[in-house]
């Protein structure tokens, strides 16, 4: 059971809707994944959480798929729901 209480994408307005919007377009996927709804509450939060992901995502010498893959794996070993 969750203790943080997400911020579900049908209640997202201003600033966190504009950043889910983007997350889902870059990201390729219907949803924003739990991991950016957590930290939704503060814009601010969110805004830094998501610029690092993606400089964390785009730069350095491993390639963007590998990346994923490492991501999805540390997930599922951690038990991380989607």
């Amino acid at each position: 059971m969750p203790t943080i209480k997400l911020v579900a994408e049908r209640t997202a307005t201003g600033r966190v809707r504009e950043i889910y919007d983007e997350i889902k377009t870059i990201l390729g996927t219907a949803f924003v994944p739990v991991n950016f709804r957590a930290v939704a509450h503060n814009p601010d939060h969110l805004e830094a959480y998501w610029q690092q992901y993606k400089a964390i995502m785009e730069g350095g010498s491993v390639a963007k798929p590998i990346k994923e893959i490492i991501a999805m794996v540390v997930s599922a070993l951690n038990n991380c729901a989607a």
